[in-house]
């Protein structure tokens, strides 16, 4: 019985697909190396990509140049590439259909889902571009001046800055990077709501009071347009703090910290100038 249920057991060990080692699933667009091991195309150009050297993560062979990569088409598309693009997802821009983007590419300006993406993994000069998670809009996180991804901020001229920026422009100056200053820029955010909360609060409570000064001074008509001015300049005003309320708790949850840092200097204009009366 024992030596029955062992047979078993190795059937369905042979019987079971080959497995990526990487990612430790079924194989999506196998990928062999010169060595003979096989990857899917996505893992080893990530793996490549990451430790910056063509290497066979098994064998550990290692190839001077990216080698030409023997590829198989896998049956059913994968669930990236299939799936129908999601409120908030942002699109491949080569896709007509439009399928969900997986890597922004630094050097291309373009966002691509993984069918399209498979050239930067197999060509040895796309193979050196700089790729990132996806961004929407790609633009925004590149310098413009040097072309490199913006991963660090100026305290001493309040702006996103690239690498290259640091040992040239800003050499000398202040420089912290984008995560840091996010975290210290979402606890003023914080402060901000609440200054925000604070002057909303104040105005009711003065619509409040004028509401019922009105309704005392009805024999005293030139008063009581003075007071009805009043209430709807202030009523302008909380309509105004609420918007910027709502436009603050939206910034509160990007997550995207170069992102938020972005949005958070634009408001700072008129967040720093309120008067809160």
């Amino acid at each position: 019985m024992h030596a029955l249920a062992h047979t078993h057991t190795r059937k369905d060990l042979m019987s079971e697909p080959p497995k990526c080692c990487i990612c430790l699933d079924e194989f999506t667009r196998p990928a062999s190396l010169p060595c003979g091991h096989c990857f899917c195309l996505g893992c080893i150009g990530e793996y490549w990509r990451i430790h910056g050297a063509c290497q066979c993560p098994l064998c550990k062979a290692f190839f001077p140049t990216r080698p030409q990569l023997k590829t198989a088409q896998t049956g059913a598309p994968t669930e990236e590439t299939a799936a129908p693009l999601k409120a908030g997802e942002v699109p491949c821009d080569l896709c007509p259909a439009k399928h969900r983007a997986v890597k922004s590419c630094l050097v291309c300006l373009a966002s691509y889902c993984a069918a399209h993406l498979e050239p930067h993994y197999l060509r040895e000069d796309l193979g050196r571009h700089l790729l990132i998670s996806v961004v929407k809009n790609l633009e925004d996180s590149v310098c413009r001046l040097h072309g490199k991804q913006l991963n660090k901020f100026c305290r001493s001229d309040r702006t996103c800055i690239c690498a290259m920026c640091a040992q040239t422009e800003h050499r000398g100056h202040h420089i912290i990077s984008i995560n840091r200053e996010a975290t210290k820029k979402k606890v003023k955010l914080k402060w901000r709501r609440m200054k925000v909360q604070q002057a909303i609060e104040e105005r009711l409570s003065r619509v409040e009071g004028i509401n019922l000064s009105v309704c005392l001074s009805e024999k005293h008509p030139k008063e009581a347009r003075a007071q009805k001015e009043l209430l709807g300049q202030l009523e302008e005003e909380i309509s105004e703090l609420q918007s910027r309320s709502t436009e603050l708790e939206q910034l509160e949850q990007t997550e995207d910290d170069l992102r938020f840092l972005q949005t958070f200097l634009h408001t700072a204009s008129w967040t720093d100038t309120f008067t809160f009366k």
